[in-house]
């Protein structure tokens, strides 16, 4: 049985009046793999927003952990310290560093600025970067300049900096975007190993890519869930149909 790691309970937020997340439920489990569905303005990345505190709700619960912590009440750094990473749709590297340079930048040391100026190699972080680079498929590129890589490789090197966290929620936004099919698919057995030991959220617009990942799907409409299950249950809603297959 899994255990749920991140609850979400009659969470609200407006914006000047417009109810972007209204009365919303949602619940992931460790570990869960979990797609995000829905038209434009469904409240996706509200959602992702609430959960790592960069919005704060009008109203409702965010309940994380054994130990029931309620991120409400925790600033966004606390947040991710907590264990939620979230990678947005455009990938954020350091370009003129290396791969395994960015790696190393992201590892879960002591992140004081007096510790990262005087960062030390260790032979058990040089075996955490081989690893990492290793299950997202960067080995051969760890010498390259992070500025040079393709669109998906730099996603998957984005991917790989968040894993150096050791985040137990890895969120991630429309990660299929902008990518070749070759990618596309490389990319769904990344999210699809991470998944095996963690929860990952997925948010997406690319059905086919959905499909690829095989999970359990959250469709979103008007800031609430619309319906939930396997992908073929949720296309085969009427209400789902209407709003965003539809469409």
């Amino acid at each position: 049985m899994m255990n749920t790691l991140l609850e979400l309970s009659g969470v609200s937020v407006s914006f000047d009046g417009f109810k972007a997340i209204n009365n919303l439920s949602f619940q992931i489990g460790e570990p869960e793999l979990r797609a995000i569905i829905g038209p434009n303005g469904a409240g996706k990345t509200t959602f992702m927003d609430i959960i790592t505190g960069k919005t704060r709700p009008d109203e409702g619960r965010v309940i994380w952990g054994e130990k029931s912590v309620s991120l409400l009440k925790l600033s966004e750094s606390q947040i991710a310290r907590a264990g939620i990473g979230r990678k947005f749709q455009k990938p954020t590297v350091f370009e003129a560093q290396t791969v395994r340079e960015n790696l190393a930048m992201a590892l879960k040391n002591e992140r004081s600025p007096f510790s990262v100026l005087f960062y030390r190699k260790t032979k058990e972080g040089a075996e955490k970067i081989e690893a990492l680079a290793e299950e997202i498929g960067l080995t051969d590129e760890l010498t390259r300049v992070a500025g040079e890589l393709s669109h998906g490789q730099k996603q998957w090197l984005e991917i790989g900096m968040l894993l150096a966290q050791d985040p137990r929620l890895l969120l991630v936004d429309e990660p299929a975007a902008g990518m070749t099919p070759a990618e596309r698919e490389h990319t769904t057995d990344l999210l699809r190993r991470a998944a095996e030991t963690r929860a990952v959220v997925v948010v997406e617009h690319d059905m086919e890519f959905v499909r690829r990942l095989d999970c359990r799907v959250t469709v979103l409409h008007e800031g609430s869930v619309l319906a939930e299950g396997s992908l073929e249950h949720v296309t085969a809603n009427q209400d789902v149909i209407d709003v965003y297959l539809g469409r």
